[in-house]
């Protein structure tokens, strides 16, 4: 049978056009098809004896296709096709029978060693079946002799033969002639004593001549009898061995084989000889190391990266996070991600991840996250799909870039805004009351009226003081400034405080208690923005409470004390209370509990005055059984 029809299956037409004029003029009488169904039926008429089949194919892959081929014409070469990304169905496919493998793009010198290569096997098989067939036949023939002669010139004539068959095998390796010479294998043959009596003409051109060597000298780690090499084992077991060494080139390099033995045994049963086929595996070592250089090489990037990375199943727990991030969350292999990242004990909402898996759409959004020390990040976090190797969604990576310190910079500069937009409508009122105070005291002045004046003097402090504030609170917001801080008793500034927020609890008809001792001591404050920051959680705990009135129980609680030389303040109700997500984003810009009654605004400015008095908030809640606020500020400024 000859070597000259070969079937191509590509789903790119443009494949197969070009790549069948490339095989045309190599002399192939060429047939294509799009897809795996059609390349089986045209199989059936066409019976090609090589096929060249891309790898990732619809309808049916390349491997599937390869599977039927073989189990239909098992003496078929089969070539497969392959892009830089599918080495791994590849190599897969070499378990199945395939011969070889090129990739894309084809290289014509490739094409033409490979189809070479397919060439030379298909001849040998083909060779191999006709001397078993030719062996067969003779071995009828000798039947039919034997049947004739006397039962004991047959068995002499049956060792005879077998002895015949062994020396000639041994000849053929020895004189490199025969079947031997023609395997791309390496091929030698060991006596009793460990001696290597022959081998082939590639043996010798790999290793070298080590006829009359020992049969362990051409492993590069056997130095003696007593590090038993596969010939040595068959040799005391009597079974052929399959392993994987090293031999020693002739330029002293390691070649890695797949080693295969079987023992020869004389006319009395007893092994004489036994025979070693190495496999050279140096292509497909090169191969898994080209792999694993690749994966330490993505696994170095994936571990370095200076954002968080996460890959997720499709249940949204962790399959594998990098260096940074097991440093801020801990090892969260196998956790799901909203308990390690928002502390929740179902999926988030809007879950960027769970959107991914399903549509395979990369999505980006910015959130709030705490680490191990309890340290808020603001994170713009971004979703992409993991396909397999077929194109599905197997997995999704989360990639979260901090960006704490752009948010700042944008929370102050979108506060000072909003704070120039709301004051500009009280600065046009307290320009009218200003000119209707000086009116008033013109007028006052003229008539003699001395209340007039009286009253417009009254006036034109009280506008001249609110002008001051705000003109103070728009620096503050435009531009760092030094606290107007002053020395002050601390109790009796508390108790003025409290009265403010013990208002707003009247009115609300929350019960308010205030336990605010004596002799608390003095402390360095600005008191107008520590005033308005502690008033600012009066005020929220009044409204955490709403809809408890003192029938309905609500509580504000409002308390001093000295501890470890600092002041602790702490402000606690009784009402809805927060759930660990709400906690971590209290004291972010625009972000509020309240709704639509709620700006966002309040807790970040007070947070930020107490940071600026030296001081920290702590905060316990949990939803349905209130809130405690604890600040804690030091005697003096840092």
């Amino acid at each position: 049978m000859g070597f000259s029809k070969l079937m191509l299956v590509d789903d790119e037409e443009g494949v197969r056009r070009f790549l069948g004029l490339s095989l045309m003029d190599m002399g192939y009488q060429v047939e294509t098809a799009g897809d795996g169904e059609s390349a089986l039926a045209l199989f059936e008429t066409f019976r090609p004896q090589v096929v060249f089949t891309d790898i990732k194919m619809p309808v049916m892959d390349g491997i599937e296709l390869l599977r039927r081929i073989k189990a239909d014409s098992p003496d078929t070469e089969v070539i497969m096709i392959t892009g830089h990304g599918d080495m791994d169905m590849a190599i897969e496919s070499l378990k199945h029978g395939a011969s070889d493998f090129i990739t894309k793009p084809i290289n014509n010198d490739v094409l033409e060693i490979s189809l070479d290569r397919a060439r030379e096997r298909f001849s040998m098989r083909m060779q191999l079946r006709e001397y078993t067939e030719n062996l067969e036949r003779l071995v009828e023939e000798k039947t039919s002799r034997i049947i004739e002669l006397e039962r004991q010139n047959a068995a002499c004539q049956v060792v005879q033969g077998l002895s015949s068959a062994l020396s000639s095998a041994a000849q053929e390796v020895e004189t490199g002639s025969g079947l031997f010479n023609e395997l791309p294998c390496l091929v030698s043959i060991h006596n009793r004593y460990l001696e290597i009596v022959a081998h082939n003409k590639l043996f010798e051109e790999r290793l070298g001549n080590h006829v009359g060597s020992n049969s362990f000298d051409i492993y590069s780690d056997r130095n003696s009898p007593g590090n038993a090499c596969p010939v040595q084992k068959t040799f005391e077991t009597g079974k052929g061995q399959r392993s994987k060494e090293n031999f020693l080139s002739r330029d002293g390099d390691e070649i890695p084989v797949t080693v295969y033995t079987a023992p020869i045994p004389d006319k009395d049963g007893n092994i004489e000889l036994v025979l070693d086929i190495s496999v050279d595996m140096t292509e497909l070592k090169r191969l898994e190391d080209e792999l694993l250089t690749a994966q330490y090489k993505y696994q170095r990037l994936f571990d370095d990266a200076p954002c968080y990375i996460t890959v997720q199943n499709p249940d949204l727990t962790i399959a594998e996070a990098n260096r940074k991030f097991v440093r801020d969350f801990g090892d969260v292999a196998g956790k799901f991600c909203f308990d390690t990242y928002k502390h929740r004990e179902n999926p988030c909402p809007d879950c960027l991840v769970a959107k991914t898996l399903k549509d395979g759409e990369p999505r980006q959004r910015e959130t709030v996250v705490t680490t191990l020390t309890g340290e808020q990040k603001n994170m713009l976090v971004q979703s992409a799909p993991i396909y397999d190797a077929s194109g599905r969604v197997i997995q999704a990576m989360e990639l979260s870039t901090d960006i704490t310190e752009i948010r700042k910079l944008q929370d102050h500069l979108t506060s000072l805004g909003i704070m120039l937009g709301s004051m500009s409508h009280g600065v046009k009122g307290m320009l009218t009351s200003l000119d209707g105070g000086i009116y008033r005291l013109e007028s006052g002045l003229r008539k003699g009226d001395e209340q007039r004046v009286q009253d417009a003097t009254k006036t034109l402090k009280s506008m001249i003081g609110r002008v001051k504030k705000m003109v103070l609170d728009i620096l503050y917001y435009a531009k760092s400034r030094e606290l107007e801080t002053e020395s002050v008793d601390a109790s009796v500034f508390l108790r003025d405080t409290a009265e403010i927020g013990g208002a707003k609890a009247e009115v609300s008809g929350v019960e308010f208690v205030c336990d605010v001792p004596d002799g608390l001591g003095d402390i360095q404050a600005d008191t107008a923005a520590l005033s308005a920051a502690l008033v600012n959680f009066l005020e929220n705990g009044v409204d955490a409470c709403d809809g408890r009135g003192v029938d309905g129980g609500g509580r504000l609680e409002f308390s001093a004390r000295r501890e470890n030389g600092n002041l602790v303040i702490t402000v606690a109700d009784n009402g809805m209370g927060m759930d660990q997500e709400t906690k971590d984003k209290i004291f972010t810009l625009f972000f509020s509990s309240k709704g639509k009654r709620g700006t966002g605004i309040g807790l970040f400015i007070s947070n930020q005055t107490i940071e600026r008095h030296g001081g920290t908030i702590r905060v316990d809640s949990s939803p349905d059984t209130g809130s405690i606020f604890t600040i804690i500020l030091p005697d003096r400024l840092s």
